[in-house]
Parts: structure tokens; C-alpha cells; sequence
């Protein structure tokens, strides 16, 4: 359950629209529902601002299902991560109103009153092979009512095409960079804005990048200290905290 949901339950039985019974029985879920193969959380977004997200991969399509409908009941937005075509057609039997980001391998349900995006990151890609880390990393934020300005396939082997769109991307309250092969262009990104940059290593490249890992040690050693990295492929977790950034940013 977010905010502005809890806030409408107490509005209503304030009104006297909603029953004390009634609303203690929606309450029940906080703060989380069994529903014997997951426990899921509706009190995340009390807590953190941010609400839980199902990580599909690894579940069958009807147990991601299950889940998503549950979160879907409380009128929240809801997101899951790494779901394929199958998981999706199982969702969609339920929720009918969710769509499919084939290259981030998402699935997303917007049903919350939208509000003003809370901070802007921008989110780049090296090439278009990395698009599918800096996908789930856009819509992730997006989804989190963040403004998104996404600058794809501007990676170290053609510059200019990085210093081409440099002024929409100083403009970004925390920056997200996706990259394999050596990983190198997080420590360019890093030179040229005066904001967090979040490195997210991608399992793209020749066999001695080693599925991401040369990208990764090479972010690790970035000479550039406004560089932070996440794990190989993690556009979500990238955009989970540059959104919290964002945020922090555009509250001061």
C-alpha cells in the first residue's frame, strides 16, 4: 500500500464512506500478505518511499502472476523485473490494463493518480547492445515518477556523439551509465557532470570480458570519484537509487 493510498483509506472512513471494520480488514495486509509462495510487502512505500517489486526471473509465470495481482489490489503501480513473454501472458489473464517493455523485460501497471516526476536522472547506454541494462533502469524510474532523459549508443569509441547531447545531460540530478566491453565510459561521463554517476557493468562484449566482469572491475577502478557501480546487468537496482537521489535532489 503507498501513501497516497493509506491517506484515501483513512480519508474515507473519516467521511464515513468506509467502515473502522472494514478498513481494519484492508489493513490487515500491512505489513505484508502471505499468500503461501511469497510474502509480499505493501508496507514498503510507508517505509522507504518506494514501493516492492517482483523479480520474476527464477518464479513460474502463474506464482509472478499471483503476486502481481495481489500488489495490483491495492491500487498501487506495480513492476516486475526480468519477465519473459510467457510470465507476462500469465499477468495479463488477470490485469489486463499491464504492458510488456520487451527490452527491459518488464512488466508495469500504472494505476496511481500521477503526480509531477520528482527529479530527473538521465540514463545512457555505450551501444545499442547494452539498451536492454538502460531499459529496465528508465522504466524502473519511470514508473517511480521520475523524469527520464534517455541518451543511447554514445559509448568511448565515437566521443563526439557523448559530447553531442552533453547539455542534456548536465541538466540530470544523478546519471546512469550502462556499459560492457572495458566499461569505460562511466569514468567520461564522471569528468564532465558534477552529479552522482551510477556505472551499471553489462554482460556485452568478446569472450575476455568475461560476461561483464572486465566492465565491472574496470568501473571498480574508476579514476573518476563521482563513479559508483552496481552489479552486472542491474539497471534496476541503478534506478532504484538514482531515483532516491533525484528525489533528495529535488526536494532541497
Amino acid at each position: 500500500m503507498n501513501p497516497s493510498t493509506l491517506l484515501a483509506l483513512l480519508a474515507e472512513v473519516q467521511r464515513g464512506t468506509l467502515s473502522p471494520e472494514a478498513a481494519s480488514q484492508r489493513l490487515a495486509a500491512l505489513p505484508f500478505e502471505d499468500i503461501g509462495h511469497a510474502r509480499i510487502d505493501h508496507h514498503r512505500a510507508l517505509r522507504t518511499g518506494l514501493p516492492e517489486v517482483i523479480y520474476a526471473q527464477g518464479k513460474s509465470p502463474e506464482q509472478t502472476a499471483a503476486i502481481f495481482t495481489s500488489m495490483a489490489a491495492t491500487g498501487s503501480n506495480v513492476l516486475a523485473t526480468r519477465a519473459d513473454e510467457a510470465t507476462y501472458a500469465a499477468v495479463l489473464q488477470s490485469i489486463p490494463a499491464a504492458i510488456y517493455h520487451s527490452t527491459a523485460r518488464a512488466i508495469t501497471l500504472r494505476q496511481a493518480v500521477p503526480e509531477e516526476p520528482k527529479g530527473h536522472i538521465a540514463v545512457l547506454s555505450a551501444g545499442t547492445s547494452d539498451q536492454f541494462a538502460a531499459e529496465e533502469a528508465a522504466v524502473t524510474a519511470e514508473l517511480f515518477n521520475t523524469r527520464v532523459t534517455r541518451l543511447y549508443d554514445v559509448g568511448v569509441a565515437g566521443l563526439h556523439r557523448l559530447l553531442a547531447v552533453r547539455d542534456q545531460l548536465i541538466t540530470a540530478h544523478a546519471v546512469i551509465v550502462c556499459a560492457g566491453m572495458e566499461g569505460a565510459l562511466p569514468s567520461v561521463v564522471g569528468g564532465l557532470v558534477g552529479v552522482p554517476v551510477i556505472a551499471v557493468p553489462t554482460s556485452v562484449g568478446y569472450g575476455a570480458s568475461f560476461a561483464g566482469a572486465a566492465a565491472l572491475l574496470g568501473m571498480l577502478n574508476s579514476c573518476s570519484p563521482n563513479v559508483t557501480v552496481v552489479n552486472i546487468d542491474n539497471g534496476f537496482g541503478a534506478a532504484y537509487t538514482a531515483t532516491l537521489i533525484a528525489r533528495m535532489a529535488h526536494r532541497s
